[in-house]
C-alpha cells in the first residue's frame, strides 16, 4: 500500500530572525539550486533596506502587508465544454493565493536589471505595501480576467 500524501507545510519551520512562516515559505522560493543561505541574505538585506525606508512600522509587518495585497481571490481556470475552450472564474484557496503572491512578487523583483537582486526585492515589496508595482499589476489583471469572463461562471461546477 502507497505511503499517505503529507502537505510540506506541515514541516515549515518559521525563519529564525522573525518567527514568520510566511517569511519561511518566501525565502524557500527564493533559493535556487538549494542555496537558502543565499536566499536568507538576500531576504534579510531586503528588510534591512525596507526598515532604512520606512522606519515606522517593522519591515516584517511591511512585507506579510505586501503579501496580502497581492494576493489574488479570483482567477480563470480553462473547462473545455462542448468543443470550446472557456476561461472560467473561480475563487482562490487560500494556501494559492499566497503561492501565487510570492511567486508575483518574486518574479516581478527578478524582472528588474541591473542592480542587486535585494535591493530589486525590496522595492517590489515596498510597492507591494503601497499597493502599486507590477506584482499588484499582475493581481489586477487576473482580477479584470476574471471579471471580462464573469458570464462563464456557470461553468464552474465541477472541480478543475
Amino acid at each position: 500500500m502507497a505511503l499517505k500524501y503529507r502537505s510540506t507545510a506541515v514541516f515549515l519551520q518559521p525563519d529564525t530572525k522573525y518567527k514568520s512562516k510566511i517569511a519561511s515559505k518566501f525565502i524557500n522560493s527564493l533559493m535556487r539550486k538549494g542555496k537558502k543561505s543565499v536566499a536568507e541574505k538576500v531576504y534579510y538585506e531586503a528588510l534591512d533596506i525596507i526598515e532604512k525606508k520606512i522606519s515606522d512600522v517593522s519591515p516584517i509587518e511591511i512585507f506579510e502587508t505586501a503579501v496580502n495585497n497581492v494576493k489574488p481571490l479570483v482567477e480563470v481556470r480553462s473547462r473545455r465544454v462542448g468543443g470550446a475552450t472557456y476561461q472560467v472564474p473561480v475563487e482562490v484557496p487560500k494556501q494559492r493565493q499566497t503561492s501565487l503572491a510570492i511567486r508575483w512578487i518574486i518574479n516581478a523583483a527578478k524582472e528588474k536589471k541591473g542592480r542587486p537582486m535585494y535591493q530589486r526585492l525590496a522595492d517590489e515589496l515596498i510597492d507591494s505595501y503601497k499597493k502599486q508595482g507590477t506584482a499588484i499589476t499582475q493581481r489586477e489583471n487576473t482580477h479584470k480576467m476574471a471579471e471580462a469572463n464573469k458570464a462563464f461562471a456557470h461553468f464552474a461546477w465541477s472541480r478543475f
